[in-house]
């Protein structure tokens, strides 16, 4: 008896020794992101499923407002703080690089051959000087939602499928008071939203031009494409006034609040829409122009810090492995809503062709990504000018040339060093 007693009592403290070793090797790794309440559950919903197959490694989630998450990140990594696995814009990539915040990815774990085999060719703008320096689990394109309720109110039926046919349907879509006064605008205008994106890239390339050299190192939206690309926006305010920049705050609000006829924004929009009381959408492909169709893509990418080293190191290669699988993509896209970075994960029939998701994935096949160098002043480029051409009462064209030539400073500051 007290032979199997000893024999118990051993094995219990040979297994509490096993368990407290094995926790002793557990590695624990930090992914941090802004805080969006979709992109908080899908993450957590794939740190579990991560761990439970990684039982050796633990991942803590960290999320900030968006306004306070770049000084954040740049704060901890630089004090060798903070994040192991990170999420940032891929508009960012130089900034992060050049500030030595990210690390480029191992070439042994993240082949090139195999990035550029199995993801959209827009990922490619991740590589930089040989390296690449993070991957998407989600893309992003556009497409136009509209208000099933106002149109069918206004007579029509089913979403406009060109430029001129947009125009048309914003003008019946309208409302104003007996002073003039907006009720219901027909295009929400929102240039620091999506539509500095869709007259960038869509607007630009539907009149005939581009909005950057090839090489990318030059303006060329300052040319009679860009310019009518610009005017075409401009318009829906001064001209054919079924719109104002900054409606009720956000075009995303006054679509919200069922006070606008169409939005052009992201897929990441559904899940907001799709809560609101009383909202009624659809969604389309944006509209064409004289046969042709643009569209543009972005992407928020995972990078690995340049803090994680060692054993972090390789647990966050891990995680990041996960990250960009087709499982995490297709969690992803039904918890966010953005789209599968991956062909083989997206062009499935049943994402194709679904209502609310296919509009975003079928343009993603004629889709551009801006390849920033430095987002924010290239965002606000046409913020600028628009307000240009609505306040001042510039042409588009003049508004152009003024924000291209402090545009270009931007590009050759970065390029000539």
């Amino acid at each position: 008896m007290k032979k199997l007693f000893k024999s118990a009592l051993a094995a219990t403290i040979a297994g509490t020794a096993f368990l407290w070793a094995g926790m002793a090797s557990a590695v624990e790794i930090e992914y941090w992101q802004y805080t969006y309440q979709s992109r908080v559950d899908a993450i957590d919903k794939l740190i579990a499923n991560f761990e439970a197959a990684n039982p050796d490694i633990t991942v803590k989630q960290t999320h900030f407002p968006y306004a306070d998450y770049r000084k954040k990140v740049a704060i901890a990594v630089s004090a060798g703080d903070g994040p192991d696995v990170v999420q940032l814009f891929y508009g960012w990539l130089n900034d992060y690089r050049d500030s030595g915040l990210i690390q480029p990815l191992d070439k042994s774990v993240f082949s090139h051959s195999e990035i550029e085999k199995n993801f959209f060719p827009m990922v490619s703008s991740m590589e930089s000087d040989g390296e690449y320096w993070g991957l998407p689990t989600a893309v992003r394109s556009l497409a136009l939602f509209y208000n099933t309720d106002l149109l069918a109110e206004a007579g029509l039926s089913g979403p406009p499928k060109t430029l001129d046919e947009m125009v048309e349907y914003a003008a019946k879509l309208t409302k104003k008071d007996a002073d003039g006064n907006y009720l219901n605008i027909g295009y929400a205008i929102d240039t620091d939203g999506q539509d500095h994106h869709w007259w960038r890239e869509v607007l630009t390339r539907l009149y005939g031009g581009q909005p950057y050299s090839d090489d990318g190192t030059k303006v060329a939206y300052n040319s009679d494409a860009g310019a009518k690309a610009l005017a075409f926006l401009t318009d829906m305010e001064t001209t054919h006034k079924v719109g104002s920049n900054g409606f009720m705050n956000r075009g995303q609000d006054a679509f919200k609040a069922g006070n606008a006829g169409m939005i052009i924004d992201g897929s990441f929009r559904i899940s907001s829409f799709e809560k609101q009381d009383g909202l009624n959408f659809a969604i389309a492909e944006l509209p064409g122009h004289n046969g042709a169709r643009y569209n543009f893509s972005s992407y928020w990418v995972n990078g690995i810090s340049s803090k994680a080293k060692g054993e972090k190191l390789a647990a966050a290669n891990k995680f990041m492995q996960y990250l960009t699988s087709d499982e995490a993509m297709q969690v992803w896209l039904d918890i966010v809503g953005e789209l599968p970075a991956k062909p083989s994960v997206a062009l499935v029939d049943a994402n194709t062709s679904h209502p609310m998701y296919g509009p975003f994935i079928r343009g993603l096949s004629y889709a551009t990504a801006t390849n920033f160098i430095s987002e924010k002043p290239q965002r606000q480029a046409l913020i600028d000018a628009y307000d240009m051409v609505v306040l001042k009462g510039m042409t588009p064209a003049e508004a152009l040339a003024e924000v291209a030539e402090d545009e270009q400073q931007v590009l050759d500051e970065f390029y000539d060093n």
